[in-house]
Order: structure tokens, then sequence, then C-alpha cells
């Protein structure tokens, strides 16, 4: 997903600077994988508050058994790239915002 949104990135940001011949059509496009990407994020969201949440669970646990500490830093491993990786999603998702708002606002200033 992250080489995915990289390119897209990267595609959106060229078609912004060059010349756009459709950019209704480009602001559609924008709009459909916004739509795919805030979906992967809500999804990443979920997963990232679960883990979340798991971890401060077996923390507690931990208080009660100290054979819990093993699965309190299993959790804890996962949870730093799954938090990395929801906030790469939901900067790179607010980035596409701006360029999905340049696309419509030159649209509706040209009407």
């Amino acid at each position: 997903m992250k080489k995915e949104m990289k390119q897209y990135l990267n595609y959106i940001e060229n078609a912004c600077k060059g010349d756009i011949k459709d950019k209704e059509k480009l602001a559609r496009e924008l709009y459909t994988r916004i739509g795919f990407y805030q979906h992967e994020r809500l999804v990443h969201l979920i997963v990232t508050m679960s883990f979340g949440v798991f971890f401060l669970l077996s923390i507690l646990l931990v208080q009660v058994n100290t054979s819990f500490l093993l699965l309190s830093a299993l959790f804890l491993i996962l949870l730093i790239p799954y938090i990395a990786h929801y906030y790469f999603l939901e900067n790179s998702v607010q980035e596409l915002y701006t360029y999905y708002y340049f696309l419509t606002e030159e649209n509706i200033n040209r009407d």
C-alpha cells in the first residue's frame, strides 16, 4: 500500500504541475482514490487502536503475572510499525486532499 500511495502521489503531483486537459476527470478520479485510501486508513486506524488496547491490557496483566511480559513486548513491537504506517497514510491522504482542492477550486473559479 505504501508503494502504491507514493506512486499515486507522484502521479497526481506531476499531473497538477503540468498542463491538465480534463481537470474534472482527474478530480473525479482523485475523489474515487481518496475514498479507497480513506477506507484503508480507517482499517489501519482500527488495527492500530486494537493493538494499542491489547498492549495496555497486557501491561495490566504483567502486574498480575510476570509471564505476560513477553506478550506485552510482542504487542509493543507490532504497535510501533502500525503507528508509523498509519501516520504515513494519514499524511498522504491529507496531501491528496490538497490536490483535490487545487483541482476543484480552479474548476469552481472557472464557472
